[in-house]
């Protein structure tokens, strides 16, 4: 299905024209996820909403992309598909015409659990919102920081929508922004912050089925590293939601001159 430029959205509930914002609701959680649909709920008052989600859970998926076999998309409501692909195949499908409008920005989440540090390597919620600037779109990813209910989802919805005209006013195609939330009814306030070095301590657990072999689970803790002020993870434990720009590019430019004067470096 092809996509086409849409004419300027209106509000009917008001006498003046009032521009919305076409939003696509993406996440790794799965399609019936709870974080999802907190923000369904509150984007769909204001705005054009329109979900692509993967059809289960896709966590760790990272930005991975589906290229060896089809990606089924399922339609499940009049603006909802559920998709057999990764988070970053349902911004793919989204934008190349599986949806009949291109969006205008891409909201990730709310993840359960936190994408802190060196998550946002793994994480299937920043590739959709990583996926959507390679498009061109920005691209916003929210997590909160909690693997148990009760979830505070609609309190981090609410801040999300509240904030979106000035996240979109601050977007460049440079970076994403990643967004963690503490799992309280009331924020302490708003930080902008680095990503943390976020370290697991992981582990093997070994399952052996009754015809033989082996199987194996990954299990791991966070490990106990200090806090520093500054970063994403000190800030939520702060009780702050944590604001980071992710940049696309890793330049480095100080750690490449220092390889550019090692002994390797010259025509040979």
């Amino acid at each position: 299905m092809a996509w086409q430029s849409q004419p300027p959205l209106t509000d009917p509930r008001c006498s003046a024209t009032v521009p919305l914002v076409r939003v696509l609701l993406t996440n790794d959680d799965g399609i019936l996820s709870p974080g999802l649909k907190a923000m369904h709920r509150a984007f769909s008052r204001d705005h054009e909403v329109w979900v692509v989600a993967p059809d289960g859970e896709r966590s760790g998926y990272s930005s991975s992309i589906t290229i060896s076999e089809p990606i089924r998309c399922t339609q499940v409501d009049e603006r909802s598909y559920a998709v057999s692909g990764t988070p970053a195949d349902c911004v793919i499908l989204a934008t190349l015409g599986a949806i009949p409008v291109m969006p205008e920005v891409v909201l990730s989440g709310i993840n359960i659990g936190p994408n802190l540090g060196t998550d946002i390597i793994y994480s299937g919620t920043c590739a959709a919102a990583r996926q959507a600037v390679f498009k061109g779109i920005p691209g916003i990813a929210v997590s909160l920081n909690s693997f148990h209910e009760p979830f505070h989802f609609d309190e981090v919805a609410r801040f999300v929508l509240q904030e979106l005209d000035n996240f979109l006013a601050l977007w460049n195609t440079d970076h994403f922004l990643n967004i963690n939330a503490p799992n309280i009814a009331e924020y302490r306030g708003v930080e902008v912050t680095t990503p943390s070095t976020r370290r697991y301590d992981d582990r093997l657990l070994p399952f052996e089925p009754p015809r033989g072999g082996a199987y194996y689970f990954v299990d791991g803790r966070p490990a106990e590293d200090p806090l520093e002020p500054g970063t994403d993870w000190h800030a939520v434990e702060q009780g702050n939601v944590s604001l980071s720009p992710i940049m696309l590019n890793p330049v480095n430019h100080a750690v490449e001159a220092q390889y550019r004067s090692g002994p390797f470096v010259g025509e040979r």
